[in-house]
């Protein structure tokens, strides 16, 4: 297992890290136990939870087996999202971030959280008020790093401007959705990040299992997946033009003796600015297959087919002076 710098920061994450999503949800504690003993036995020591996951269980399922792993782990939790009905119950407020941080290392059952993220940008309530509850609860000792998740580029620039200005403890991390389907972070937000020295977490590396190869135009899908049936999410991946670019995609993968997972996982982890790929897993042997696929490392003329299969026209740098029409 490869592992990074989070962003500018000095801590190291495990390339491919354990989306917690599906504990307390989907997956029972003895679930959630076996899945985090073969994420360690592959080397996967990067696990993304949030409080909202399983109405809290994900983190109560996650607190036994990483007891006695501690210190060779990173858990990496997020607030903002409502956890009950009220004002008080969600937000990026002092009242309400320093109760959602205590409330993270009960369910936990640990001192201290290595990352804490805030799980969506919210409007009103100003960026240096939440930027310096953090700092405090940083210099508290509960929590070691932050991040951020769902800012869009303007947000991760402001917040890098107010951290400095105010002399307040940064982000170092950001958590959006990218794959080889979803690339808009690409114009603004990528950019953001490599600016300001923050590392890109992508959630959903496999498109929710569209990226696996599993569904078949015209047909229903596996039972009990997450695309399966009539639903938004299933809508808005199983269309004509990404049935096609995954059967080219399958093709460019297969061609090079990869499988489609394979080839969606190390996409990514060829980006220098992501530091991990949040993979799910709800069974041992699928963290086993997430740990392998981020080992094959594309060169960049074959980022480049890939951008060409999908029709991807790289954006044009903001400020950058416009090419020659000779060069057009």
């Amino acid at each position: 297992m490869e592992y990074r710098n989070l962003g500018r920061s000095g801590l190291k994450v495990s390339l491919v890290g354990l989306g917690c999503n599906n504990f307390g949800g989907r997956m029972d504690a003895e679930q959630t136990t076996a899945v985090i003993n073969a994420c360690l036995d592959a080397g996967i020591t990067f696990f993304d939870t949030a409080d909202i996951y399983g109405g809290g269980r994900s983190e109560e399922f996650m607190a036994a087996p990483l007891k006695a792993h501690r210190h060779d782990v990173v858990i990496a939790t997020k607030a903002a999202a409502p956890m009950a009905e009220g004002p008080y119950w969600r937000g990026t407020s002092r009242k309400y971030l320093i109760d959602a941080v205590d409330a993270c290392l009960r369910r936990l059952d640990t001192d201290y959280i290595d990352l804490f993220q805030i799980h969506r940008p919210e409007p009103e309530t100003p960026e240096e008020e939440t930027l310096r509850t953090l700092d405090d609860l940083v210099r508290a000792g509960k929590i070691r790093y932050i991040g951020n998740s769902n800012y869009s580029g303007w947000q991760v620039a402001n917040a890098a401007w107010v951290a400095k200005h105010e002399h307040l403890t940064p982000y170092v991390s950001a958590q959006n959705q990218y794959n080889l389907l979803e690339r808009s972070i690409e114009a603004e937000l990528m950019p953001a990040c490599q600016e300001f020295g923050v590392g890109i977490l992508p959630f959903f590396p496999l498109a929710s299992g569209f990226l696996t190869g599993k569904y078949r135009q015209g047909e229903a899908g596996p039972e009990g997946s997450r695309l399966t049936g009539d639903t938004p999410m299933s809508a808005r991946f199983k269309n004509d033009k990404n049935y096609d670019g995954l059967a080219r995609l399958e093709k460019f993968a297969e061609e090079r003796g990869h499988t489609m997972v394979e080839l969606a996982m190390s996409w990514l982890a060829s980006q220098p600015v992501i530091s991990s790929v949040i993979a799910g897993a709800t069974r041992p042997e699928q963290v086993h297959e997430n740990a392998k696929s981020a080992d094959w490392r594309l060169h960049p003329d074959e980022m480049q087919e890939i951008d060409d299969i999908m029709g991807i026209a790289k954006p044009t740098p903001m400020g950058a002076p416009p090419r020659p029409a000779a060069a057009r």
